[in-house]
């Protein structure tokens, strides 16, 4: 059997989707922190309202992965791509680049000239999908993570 992936914009249906493949790899490797709980918890205040957009990864239909923009106060950065998340059940078939891949194309379309995204080096897999993406490592900037320790951007 083929299998179908489509992406789709988060709606309500996805909430739990979308806190659970965000937890899943958060408390694998980190701990919750605070600003995970507010945008997890909270998506539609802390993501959408705000200008944000969420995207939703569906294999035949079954939530496998999810990535988000949230939009930035930072006079460079229009947004940030955060809170992506990939089932491990599911990982090595392309469907992290794929989220990136169209999480880009919805940035471009709203106007972002440059996004930036928050990683640690341990996630080695996250990394090297975020350079095939075309982000570059930056430095300087303050985190509200405590788990951060790479930031990158990318000029669309």
């Amino acid at each position: 059997m083929e299998e179908s992936l489509t992406i789709v914009p988060f709606s309500d249906q996805y909430g739990k989707a979308f806190r659970e493949l965000n937890e899943e790899w958060i408390n694998t490797y980190f701990q919750m922190e605070e600003m995970d709980k507010k945008s997890l918890h909270h998506p539609k205040e802390y993501i959408l309202d705000k200008g944000g957009y969420i995207a939703v990864a569906l294999l035949n239909g079954n939530p496998v992965g999810v990535c988000a923009l949230i939009p930035c106060s930072d006079p460079i950065y229009q947004f940030e791509l955060a809170k992506m998340g990939v089932s491990p059940k599911v990982q090595g078939k392309g469907i992290g680049k794929k989220l990136g891949e169209h999480i880009l194309a919805k940035a471009k379309s709203l106007g972002a000239q440059k996004v930036f995204l928050e990683s640690n080096r341990k996630l080695v897999p996250a990394l090297k999908l975020y350079e095939k993406l075309g982000f570059e490592e930056i430095k300087g900037k303050a985190s509200p993570y405590a788990r951060s320790d790479i930031q990158m951007e990318i000029v669309l």
